[in-house]
C-alpha cells in the first residue's frame, strides 16, 4: 500500500480510536526527508505504545544520529494499541512510519529496541502487522533487515528465531556500520546470507543463524558452535569511548507521554557493583559528560522544544563526579526561567545534605525516590549495597526537613538467602521512615513503597541462583500487605505471574523462540500491561512446546554449566562474576570501582579507552592487560560517524 492510500485510510480510522495523536506524526522537530532521494531507510521501532516509546532516550539518540547522515533517513514506529490494531486489521492497513506513512516493509532496515523481555510478543505482532515474515529464515532480499538492541539483547537467544542480527552493547557507532554494510550490499545485489555474514564481521554484532546450539540430554546447553568464519565466539559488546553530543531537538508530542521532558544523559555506566543489577554490569565503564557540555545541551534543548523540565539521567545521577557543581551552575544559569531539574536516580550513599540543599531551589517537590532494595544490613551486604539503617533514616529525615512530603521507596524481594524476617523488615523500615517524616513535617509525610521481585539476570553474579516460587512470592506479599496498611503508607507490588514471565524469557535459551511464537498465536501481547497480560496463553504455549517452566526459573545452576548467553561477552569476566557470587554467600562486599579497582575484566578488553580520556573515563588504577596480539582493540570509529 502506498503512503497516499494509508493517509486516506487513516482519515476514516483515527476518529474512532483512543488518542489519535499516537498515530499521526507531524510533531515539532520530527525529521522528514525526501524518500525518493535517500538510498538507505531505517525504521526505528519501540514495541510498545507511543506514550512509552517517545520517552525512550536510546531511540531518540539513534533517530538523531541516522538523520544527520545525508544519505540515510530514520523514521519512527510504535505498537498500535488494541483498538487501532483492530481497525488496521479490519481495513488491511499495514504498519507504517509516522513521518511519511510508508509501510514498514518498504524500509531497508527495521530496528527494534528491546529494553525488557515483556516486549517480545509485541515485536512479533508488529512484524505481523507489517507483513514481514516473523522468522528470519523465511525472509529474502525483498524484506527489511530486522535488527535489535537494548538491554534484553544481552541474552539474545529467546528471540534468535525472529531477529536477523543483534547489536550487543551501545549502538551509536555500530548502527552506522550496519547501515553502511547494508548500503554496499544493496548496491551489489548479492544474497541475504552474504549480508548477514558481512554484518557478523562488525564488532558487537551477533547473527544467530551463524551459530549452532547443542544440548545435553538433561536439557542444558552443551556447546555453542560457529557456522561461519565471520562469526565471533564470544561476541564482545560494543561501547563508545566518549559519549557523543546529546540530542537536543527532541520531538515534542501532541499528547502526554510517560516522561514529558527534555532528557540529558549526564553519565553512562555504574561502578557500584550491585549484584542483582544487570544494567550496572553490562554498561561499564563509566563515562561522564562535562558540566559545560550538559548545560549547553539543556539550553539548546529548552530553546528547541519549549519544555520547562529537564531530567538528568544516568543509572545513578548522584554518583556523577561533579553533580553538586552541575546543579549549582544550572541553578544560576536558568535562574528566573522556571526550569525544573529532576534527578530520577539517586543513591543513598552519595546523596549528601549539600546536594539536597541545592535541589531545593531547582526541583519540584512532588516526591523523592530512594532505593534501599533490601531492608536489613545482612541482605544489603549480600546484594553489595552496604548502607546502614542509620544512614537511611538520616537521609529520609533530611529529605522531609527540606520540604519534600513524599518519599518513594524501592525494595526487591526474593534475593538469595532471604527469609520471611527479612521481608518483615521491609515493613519495619518503611514505618520507621514514615516516623521520621512525621517528626519532621507532621501528618503531611507520606511513604510510597514499591516492591519488585528479584529475577536473576544474565551476566550478573546472581545468574546461577533460582527465582522464588509462586508460593514463596505470595507468602512474602501477604506479609507486606498486612504490615503496610494505614494512613500515609501506600504499597505497590508486581504480579507474581508477570515475574515468572520475566524469569522464563530473561533466562531462556534458543528453544524459547517456539514458546514466544505459540504464546503470540494464543493472543499474548502487551505482556507488560496488567490488564492485557494473559497467563493462560503462556501456559498453553508451554504445553504445546513441551518446555518446562521450572527448568528455566527454579533450578539452581552449577557454576560450570554452559549458560545460554555465555557466547555473549559483556566485558565483565565470568570469573569475576563467579568470585562475586561466592563473596555474596559470605556476606562480603566490594568497594566502589572508583575507589578501588576490582579487576572485573573491562580494562584488558577495552584498554585503548584509557589513552582517550584518562581523567574522565577511567577512575581505577592500571591493571595488567593482555598483549595486543591476544586482545584486538574493539572500539572503532567509522568514516560516517560524527
Amino acid at each position: 500500500m502506498k503512503p497516499e492510500a494509508i493517509k486516506l485510510e487513516l482519515e476514516a480510522i483515527l476518529p474512532r480510536v483512543q488518542k489519535p495523536g499516537r498515530y499521526t506524526g507531524g510533531e515539532l522537530n520530527q525529521v522528514v526527508k525526501d524518500w525518493q532521494q535517500i538510498p538507505l531507510r531505517v525504521a526505528l521501532a519501540f514495541p510498545d505504545i507511543y506514550d512509552l516509546g517517545m520517552s525512550n532516550l536510546g531511540l531518540a539518540i539513534l533517530y538523531d544520529l541516522v538523520n544527520q547522515q545525508p544519505d540515510m533517513l530514520a523514521e519512527r514506529v510504535y505498537a498500535p494499541w488494541t483498538d487501532m490494531e483492530a481497525a488496521m486489521r479490519e481495513r488491511e492497513l499495514p504498519l507504517y512510519s509516522l513521518e511519511t506513512k510508508h509501510p514498514i516493509a518498504a524500509f531497508d532496515i527495521l530496528g527494534f529496541s528491546l529494553a525488557y523481555e515483556s516486549l517480545y510478543t509485541n515485536a512479533l505482532n508488529m512484524l505481523d502487522l507489517s507483513g514481514i515474515p516473523l522468522r528470519s529464515v523465511d525472509r529474502d532480499i525483498q524484506h527489511p533487515l530486522v535488527i535489535a538492541g537494548g538491554h534484553a539483547a544481552f541474552n539474545p537467544e529467546p528471540m534468535s528465531d525472529f531477529i536477523d542480527a543483534f547489536v550487543i552493547g551501545e549502538g551509536e557507532e555500530v548502527l552506522l556500520e550496519i547501515t553502511c554494510r547494508h548500503r554496499d550490499w544493496k548496491a551489489n545485489a548479492s544474497t541475504r546470507q552474504e549480508l548477514l555474514r558481512s554484518l557478523a564481521e562488525i564488532g558487537g554484532v551477533y547473527v544467530p543463524s551463524l551459530y549452532q546450539v547443542d544440548y545435553r540430554k538433561e536439557g542444558t546447553v552443551s556447546e555453542v558452535r560457529t557456522l561461519a568464519p565471520e562469526a565471533g565466539n564470544p561476541v564482545l559488546k560494543r561501547i563508545v569511548p566518549e559519549l557523543p553530543p546529546a540530542p537536543t531537538r527532541f520531538i515534542v508530542p501532541f499528547i502526554e507521554i510517560t516522561h514529558d521532558r527534555v532528557a540529558i544523559e549526564i553519565m553512562r555506566g555504574c561502578t557500584r557493583g550491585c549484584r542483582f543489577c544487570h544494567a550496572g554490569m553490562v554498561t561499564r565503564p563509566v563515562r561522564e559528560r562535562s558540566v559545560e557540555e550538559i548545560l549547553d545541551a539543556i539550553d539548546r534543548a529548552l530553546a528547541e522544544t519549549g519544555y520547562d523540565e529537564t531530567g538528568l539521567l544516568s543509572l545513578s545521577s548522584s554518583d556523577y563526579s561533579q553533580i553538586q557543581e552541575l546543579v549549582r551552575q544550572a541553578s544560576r544559569r536558568f535562574a528566573g526561567r522556571h526550569v525544573n531539574l529532576s534527578l530520577p536516580s539517586l543513591r543513598i550513599e552519595s546523596l549528601s545534605v549539600e546536594l539536597m540543599d541545592l535541589l531545593q531551589g531547582s526541583s519540584r517537590r512532588s516526591g523523592f525516590t530512594l532505593a534501599p532494595e533490601a531492608a536489613t544490613e545482612r541482605m544489603r551486604a549480600i546484594i553489595n549495597k552496604p548502607v546502614s539503617e542509620a544512614q537511611i533514616l538520616q537521609t529520609a529525615r533530611a529529605i522531609f526537613e527540606r520540604g519534600w512530603q513524599t518519599i518513594k521507596l524501592y525494595f526487591m524481594i526474593g534475593h538469595p538467602t532471604e527469609t520471611l524476617e527479612d521481608v518483615q523488615a521491609v515493613v519495619e523500615l518503611s514505618q520507621a521512615i514514615l516516623a521520621q517524616g512525621k517528626a519532621a513535617i507532621g501528618r503531611r509525610a507520606r511513604v510510597n513503597i514499591s516492591v519488585g521481585t528479584f529475577v536473576p539476570k544474565a551476566h550478573t553474579p546472581f545468574q546461577w541462583v533460582p527465582c522464588d516460587s509462586m508460593e514463596q512470592i505470595e507468602a512474602k506479599h501477604a506479609i507486606l500487605r498486612q504490615g503496610l496498611r494505614g494512613r500515609n503508607l501506600k504499597l505497590n507490588w508486581t504480579d507474581p505471574k508477570m515475574t515468572m514471565l520475566e524469569a522464563w524469557l530473561s533466562r531462556g535459551d534458543r528453544r524459547m523462540g517456539a514458546l514466544i511464537f505459540q504464546a503470540w498465536k494464543q493472543g499474548a501481547k502487551f505482556d507488560a500491561w496488567q490488564e492485557h497480560f494473559d497467563p493462560d496463553a503462556w501456559e498453553q504455549a508451554f504445553a504445546s512446546t513441551g518446555l518446562d517452566a521450572d527448568f528455566y526459573t527454579h533450578r539452581n545452576r552449577p557454576l560450570d554449566e554452559v549458560l545460554p548467553w555465555d557466547h555473549i561477552d559483556p566485558g565483565v569476566s565470568k570469573q569475576h562474576l563467579i568470585e562475586d557470587y561466592e563473596w555474596s554467600l559470605e556476606g562480603k562486599t566490594r568497594p566502589d570501582c572508583r575507589e578501588h579497582c576490582t579487576v572485573c575484566g573491562i580494562l584488558p578488553k577495552f584498554k585503548d579507552l584509557r589513552q582517550l580520556h584518562p581523567g574522565r573515563v577511567w577512575k581505577c588504577p592500571e591493571v595488567k592487560s593482555q598483549s595486543s596480539e591476544e586482545t584486538e582493540p574493539i572500539v572503532r570509529t567509522t568514516s560516517t560517524g560524527r
